[in-house]
């Protein structure tokens, strides 16, 4: 069993940061890409920023040149740094991570709240 643990979320004001994590553990498997999602209320659940097994990312519109991600193999972690934050961003921002035979992990979800 895969277990990804999210971390990083809270309230923050309009133009504020904020760095998500996601540490993946369990059993042995290999990592193709890792990714964060998001899910605001009313609203299906969308990609903001994915990483594969290399150094290629994409992003979605929304995040380009606010936001970055970066990955720690070693520690099968993804990154998130949130910048200049919008109220339009809160939303659960959830983790993902697919391994090489194409299965997709998801994390419980982090709440990310930023007021106006």
């Amino acid at each position: 069993q895969v277990q990804l643990v999210e971390s990083g979320g809270g309230l923050v004001q309009a133009g504020g940061s904020l760095r998500l994590s996601c540490a993946a553990s369990g059993r042995a498997f290999s990592i193709n890409a890792m990714g964060w999602y998001r899910q605001a209320p009313g609203q299906q659940r969308e990609l903001v920023a994915r990483i594969n097994s290399g150094i290629i990312t994409n992003y979605a519109d929304s995040a380009k040149g606010r936001f970055s991600i970066s990955r720690d193999n070693a520690k099968n972690t993804v990154y998130l740094q949130m910048n200049s934050l919008k109220p339009e961003d809160t939303a659960v921002y959830y983790c993902n991570v697919r391994d090489s035979y194409g299965m997709d992990y998801w994390g419980k979800g982090t709440m990310v709240t930023v007021s106006s």
